[in-house]
């Protein structure tokens, strides 16, 4: 299965509360590059992955990024921006692969329309550093 985009997160240094047992915050900030089959650009460097762990230990994932870059055929070829707000819930560890929920707005009106599909997305650790892709939710792998 392609990806609708393939996301290359390169994080930098996190920000952490512990407030024992009334749970945690870890925030990341991060950037990073995205290409696929629609897109091709890069994520802005301000975005942040959320990391909420409350007391019963369940960690709610909320990244929220901007990509600017350009639409590619069979969409107008233009410069344009996507913001993404990707959420995820886990108990325990974070296992590789994880499943998380987007959302999507964009400038562009026929990405637009494409985009307020149904959609996975599925983050991994690889060689070249942490990928999350998106795929639309009938095709994901």
């Amino acid at each position: 299965m392609e990806p609708i985009l393939d996301v290359h997160v390169l994080t930098r240094d996190a920000v952490s509360l512990d407030a024992g047992p009334a749970g945690s915050v870890l925030m990341i900030p991060f950037g990073g590059t995205v290409s696929s089959r629609v897109f091709e650009g890069i994520v802005e460097p301000c975005g942040v992955d959320t990391q909420v762990v409350n007391p019963a230990g369940v960690r709610h994932m909320s990244a929220r990024y901007m990509l600017t870059g350009k639409a590619l055929p069979p969409y107008e070829e233009r410069d344009c921006r996507i913001y993404v707000e990707n959420n995820g819930w886990f108990t325990g560890d974070v296992r590789m692969p994880f499943r998380t929920t987007p959302a999507f707005i964009t400038d562009h009106p026929g990405l637009a329309a494409y985009l307020r599909g149904a959609f996975v997305g599925v983050g991994s650790w690889e060689a070249d550093g942490l990928h999350i892709r998106f795929y639309e939710a009938d095709t994901q792998p």
